[in-house]
Formats: structure tokens, C-alpha cells, sequence
């Protein structure tokens, strides 16, 4: 897999995207953001879990 996202830049994306009051679902944000998707699956276990290091971040 070609990456160009690191693990900082995933967590910056997604407070981005909440910020704007995006819906978070897994579903809408693999719908609207693929590649932002599998970048957090490659970094994190799963969507959940990066949209909460991002909040913690």
C-alpha cells in the first residue's frame, strides 16, 4: 500500500473533518474520504479508534 499520510496527518484530517461537522460514521467518511479512511485502518485497529486518538490529540 502507498502511503502518503502519516499517522499525525489521519488524526489532523479527522479533527478537520469534525470540526466542520462532518458525520463521523465509518460508512459516510469511506463514502466522501477513501483515502483518509485507509490510512486510519493502516495506523489504527479501526475507525473508532483513530477518531478517538484524534481526540485526544
Amino acid at each position: 500500500m502507498d502511503l502518503n499520510m502519516t499517522a499525525d496527518e489521519v488524526m489532523l484530517a479527522i479533527q478537520q473533518l469534525r470540526t466542520s461537522g462532518m458525520n463521523m460514521n465509518k460508512k459516510k467518511v469511506k463514502q466522501s474520504h477513501p483515502d483518509l479512511m485507509r490510512h486510519a485502518l493502516h495506523y489504527f485497529p479501526d475507525w473508532n479508534s483513530a477518531v478517538e486518538k484524534s481526540e485526544l490529540a
